[in-house]
C-alpha cells in the first residue's frame, strides 16, 4: 500500500455476538477507527442486527460512533442469490445510510453469470441513491469463486460505484495472485479484509465454509503474503480485519488481539 497510513477497521463478524452498540465501544477501545456492521443474514438462521432508520437504538449507535471518533464504513452481508431483489435492502440501506455507511459487501451465488451481473448493477444503481457503493466478494464454495469472477461481474456492469472486495482468505485460497491485485483497474478495490491461514487448502465446499467460518487466524499468524498484498492495493482501499472469535474468549482482548497483530505486519502502515 503506498502513501500515508490508513485507519484501521474490524468486521463485525470479528465479535458477531456483540450489538452494534457494544461492538462500536469495543472496537475503539482496541484502537480501530472503523468498523462494519451485520444487518443483513449472511444464510438462513445466521445472526445480524436492525437499525431502521431514526429508531432509538440507531440514534444510540449514531452517538456512540460520534463520542468514539469510529466511521462506520460498511454493512453485509447479501447473498445474490437467483432471486435475489434489490429493493428488498431499501428499509436497510436507508438505516445504514444514515449512520454513514459507504459500501455494502454481497457476494454472488447465481450460476447464470449474465443474470448476475444483472442484479449485481441494479443493486449498485439502488445504493448510489443512497450514496453507497458495492463489493463483491469471492468464495470458493459460490459460483462467484474466484478474485477474477468478481472483477468481470463488476466490470461488466460498468457501474462506477460497484468493486471487489479482496478477503485475504478467499483471495489467496482460490488462486489470486498479488499481481491482479496491483493490476486491477483504478477504483474497483474499495476493501480489504485481512486474515491469515494455515495449512493445506480445503478441497470440499463444507471444508471451505468450516474454514472460514472458524479457520481464520489473526494477521501475521499463519502463511499469506499478507505484507506484499497490502503494497499491492491502492492508498485509499479501506483496511479491516476480518478473524471471527474462538469460543470462549473475551472479546475485548480478542479485538485487541487483531489490532495488534494487523499493526505488526510487515510493511503494513495501518497501525491503529
Amino acid at each position: 500500500m503506498t502513501g500515508a497510513a490508513t485507519p484501521l477497521g474490524v468486521a463485525h463478524f470479528s465479535a458477531i455476538d456483540l450489538p452494534p452498540l457494544d461492538f462500536v465501544r469495543a472496537a475503539a477501545r482496541a484502537g480501530f477507527a472503523r468498523v462494519g456492521f451485520r444487518l443483513h443474514p449472511a444464510f438462513p438462521g445466521a445472526p445480524f442486527y436492525e437499525l431502521p432508520a431514526g429508531s432509538p437504538a440507531a440514534r444510540d449507535v449514531r452517538s456512540a460512533l460520534g463520542d468514539h471518533g469510529i466511521s462506520l464504513f460498511d454493512i453485509e452481508f447479501v447473498v445474490l442469490s437467483p432471486d435475489f431483489r434489490p429493493e428488498s435492502l431499501s428499509a436497510m440501506l436507508e438505516g445504514a445510510a444514515a449512520l454513514g455507511a459507504r459500501r455494502l459487501s454481497v457476494c454472488g451465488d447465481d450460476p447464470d453469470e449474465a443474470r448476475l451481473t444483472d442484479t449485481f448493477g441494479a443493486l449498485c444503481d439502488l445504493c448510489a441513491g443512497f450514496g453507497m457503493g458495492v463489493d463483491l466478494e469471492n468464495m470458493g464454495w459460490r459460483p462467484v469463486a474466484s478474485f477474477d469472477a468478481a472483477l468481470r461481474v463488476v466490470e461488466a456492469t460498468g457501474r462506477a460505484n460497484a468493486g471487489v472486495l479482496v478477503d485475504a482468505l478467499h483471495f489467496f485460497r482460490n488462486g489470486g495472485r498479488v499481481s491482479q491485485v496491483a493490476s486491477a483497474p483504478a477504483g474497483r478495490i474499495a476493501a480489504l479484509q485481512l486474515c491469515d491461514i494455515r495449512g493445506e487448502a480445503p478441497s470440499s465446499p463444507e471444508a471451505m465454509v468450516a474454514e472460514a467460518r472458524a479457520g481464520r487466524f489473526a494477521p501475521g499468524e499463519g502463511v499469506l503474503p499478507l505484507a506484499e498484498l497490502l503494497a499491492a492495493v491502492p492508498r485509499e482501499t479501506a483496511i479491516a480485519v476480518e478473524v471471527p472469535i474462538a469460543r470462549g474468549r473475551e472479546p475485548a482482548d480478542h479485538l485487541a488481539h487483531l489490532a495488534r497483530c494487523a499493526g505488526h505486519v510487515p510493511g503494513s502502515n495501518t497501525l491503529p
